[in-house]
């Protein structure tokens, strides 16, 4: 890969990694699972731009096909042209901490299954992501804004606890969400005798909003950058929102001039 072509995208807009109907090919699923494996590293490291498409191709790991070790190989192609990217937090810029969400709704069209993606920001930089499917069924958009809120205020709650056995005393901290219905189920216990078939779990998020762990805000669709970790975007909104992720070219590097 190292004469490679680069891509300006981790995987091309709108692909769907289809399940491999074939009889497993050994060697095929031996070179996928070593080149995932690297990725999956990465991603958990310092990447999170790659975050929804190793964890869309991971899936397949036991059962892969000719395609699915392409569009692996096609990360690594992205991967080429950002080499130079990295994390970068500043520690002046008085930004606490926030977190952002979204869901696509039954994104998968075998499972039915919606995806969640959100992640946790500290001094304009990314410190915890997550990309994955849901666990059950929604039956609206809604519901599945509100079960990848009720996770992601999960992980705030985790994050803010750790920060304060470290000393640090916080106020409520920040969730964007750009579904209007999500917010108010999370914000209104009242309305839970119409969503008792949502999986208990999920409603904690009354818990940590009457507490006063997290407050909810509405982010415009078009403007959230959680949308990067459930699907795959074209390049001028994957460009536009992995800038607003903390990942950023050191000066002085040239960027390769297929991704401008």
């Amino acid at each position: 890969m190292l004469n490679a072509k680069s891509a300006s995208t981790p995987l091309p807009a709108g692909y769907y990694a289809a399940k491999n109907t074939e009889p497993v090919d050994a060697d095929l699923c031996s070179r996928f699972q070593m080149v995932i494996g690297s990725l999956l590293y990465l991603m958990l490291g310092t990447r999170p731009d790659i975050t929804f498409a190793v964890t869309h191709l991971s899936c397949h790991a036991t059962n892969s096909s000719q395609d699915h070790l392409n569009k692996v190989l096609y990360i690594c192609r992205y991967l080429i042209g950002t080499s130079a990217y990295s994390l970068v937090y500043n520690g002046g810029s008085g930004a606490g901490l926030i977190a952002c969400m979204d869901s696509d709704w039954g994104s998968d069209p075998t499972s039915c299954l919606s995806q969640t993606g959100f992640y946790l920001k500290l001094a304009d930089g990314l410190i915890s992501w997550t990309s994955r499917a849901q666990k059950t069924i929604a039956y609206s958009s809604t519901e599945a804004e509100y079960m990848a809120l009720s996770n992601c205020a999960h992980q705030v709650t985790w994050i803010r606890s750790l920060l304060s056995e470290l000393g640090y005393r916080l106020k409520a901290i920040s969730i964007c969400s750009d579904n209007q219905g999500s917010i108010f189920m999370a914000s209104n216990p009242v309305t839970e005798p119409f969503s008792k078939h949502i999986n208990i779990r999920y409603h904690r998020i009354h818990e940590s909003v009457a507490k006063g762990n997290v407050e909810l805000f509405f982010i415009d669709g078009a403007e959230n950058p959680a949308d990067l970790l459930t699907k795959n975007l074209p390049h001028e909104k994957f460009a536009k929102f992995r800038a607003q992720l903390g990942l950023q070219f050191p000066s002085g590097s040239i960027q390769h001039s297929s991704l401008i």
